[in-house]
């Protein structure tokens, strides 16, 4: 006796024979079952067909059409009906089997619309030959069938997957890996590892975008290999030139990850990255802005304790060069912890006193500069309350990369995300 049922949910469209439906329902022993009909034909199945099934699924439901030869009428039965009742069922996306041999053109039509983000597998009945046998022949009307089973996900992955990289490239990585998800749902097995990895990848950028730095770098571990074998063995056209890209990422998060350095240089280059991919590819000034003051704040805070071994958020007064004792016992001292903390200005001014290059260019090119830190700190999300001006942001990167000497190569970048077919790719 089987115990299992052998397909979660299907839904099977009957028109005017229902002899193939029979044998189809008995083959696929679903656990849910949803009939598609003319209304006046469910007596019919109810005293034909139902007794016929021989395992009879857990639940089933019906969704019924006035007119099965009315392509609008019945659209609109299934489209208003059929998610409801997937989703009191509990039906995943790809969980749902769709057989139409019975149906009429325009039942046919409508199921293949409402149903395309919920099925991965549609039954076609065949004329059986003498090397077909076993479980995928059926006997319909005293002739045997063979049961074909095609999943149009396979083909319409490559469009939904072209449409997901336009997400990933405007930087919705959240976005883009919910529906490289739900593309794995979808496609038959063999193809479940790419997008699975596709989805961590971008789940990976989303968390490195919010600086969560060890778990993306997991990500990226997790999803490289699987990566590396679709390229090898007919992965998207593009996919190596984003697996490189996504390499070199993963070895930049590894440097940050395995650092044991209170203070990294290389989450300073981040912070910078950051801050350009925010004024340029969001256009959003006021928080790449803030996000670059705090990287060049990176970079004196490394460098100092690097080769100095002064702690911006705890300093020892004896540390610091004797002029600037003083004023960091007077001006510099955290009513909260009782530590001594310096400003980002006076992190430029003890590395100028130490006579180290990038202080004394600081102070050097100070009066240059003053004005623009002025405008930083009356932005909106500085100190005031007006807005940043993208030639602003320029005019500060610019300075940041020439005091830091930094070189723009040196930066993590992301990759763009081309996952063409080989056709659109020569276009």
């Amino acid at each position: 006796m089987i115990t299992d049922y052998q397909t979660k949910a299907l839904l099977i469209a009957i028109g005017k024979n229902s002899e193939a439906a029979v044998a189809c329902i008995n083959h696929l022993s679903p656990e849910l079952l949803c009939f598609f009909l003319e209304e006046s034909a469910k007596e019919k199945i109810e005293s034909l067909v139902q007794p016929q099934i021989t395992k009879m699924p857990q639940r089933w439901d019906w969704i019924l059409t006035p007119d099965a030869d009315n392509g609008a009428q019945s659209h609109q039965a299934i489209t208003r009906n059929l998610p409801d009742i997937l989703k009191a069922w509990n039906v995943k996306p790809g969980e749902l089997v769709v057989d139409f041999n019975a149906a009429t053109p325009a039942m046919a039509a409508a199921v293949a619309l409402a149903s395309r983000t919920f099925t991965s597998k549609v039954i076609q009945l065949g004329k059986a030959n003498g090397a077909t046998s076993g479980s995928k022949t059926i006997i319909v009307g005293g002739e045997p069938k063979t049961i074909e089973e095609c999943n149009p996900w396979n083909e319409e992955a490559v469009a939904a997957r072209q449409e997901v990289a336009q997400f990933f490239n405007h930087g919705q990585y959240s976005a883009a890996a919910k529906k490289f998800r739900q593309i794995e749902g979808l496609v038959s097995g063999g193809l479940k590892p790419l997008y699975h990895a596709l989805s961590d990848v971008a789940e990976g950028y989303a968390l490195w975008e919010t600086f969560h730095y060890r778990e993306a770098w997991e990500k990226f571990k997790a999803s490289l290999k699987a990566l590396e074998l679709s390229s090898v063995w007919g992965g998207p056209t593009g996919l190596s030139t984003v697996l490189g890209s996504i390499k070199t990422n993963a070895s930049f998060l590894e440097s940050i990850v395995l650092d044991p350095n209170e203070v990294k240089h290389a989450i300073a280059l981040d912070l910078l990255a950051h801050a350009k991919r925010r004024a340029g590819r969001d256009h959003n000034i006021e928080v790449a802005i803030q996000i670059l003051l705090r990287s060049l704040e990176g970079f004196a805070q490394h460098h100092l304790l690097k080769q100095y071994k002064i702690k911006t958020w705890d300093v020892q007064i004896d540390q610091l060069p004797q002029p600037l004792q003083e004023p960091c016992q007077v001006g510099m001292l955290d009513d909260i912890d009782g530590k001594y903390k310096l400003t980002l200005r006076a992190q430029f001014r003890t590395l100028a006193e130490l006579s180290d290059p990038m202080g004394q260019l600081f102070v050097t090119e100070w009066p240059k500069m003053k004005t623009l830190f002025d405008s930083v700190n009356q932005s909106i999300l500085g100190h005031g309350f007006h807005t940043t001006k993208l030639e602003r942001f320029q005019q500060f990167y610019t300075f940041v990369l020439k005091l830091t000497k930094i070189e723009e190569s040196s930066l993590p970048r992301f990759p763009v995300c081309l996952l063409y077919t080989s056709d659109a790719a020569d276009e």
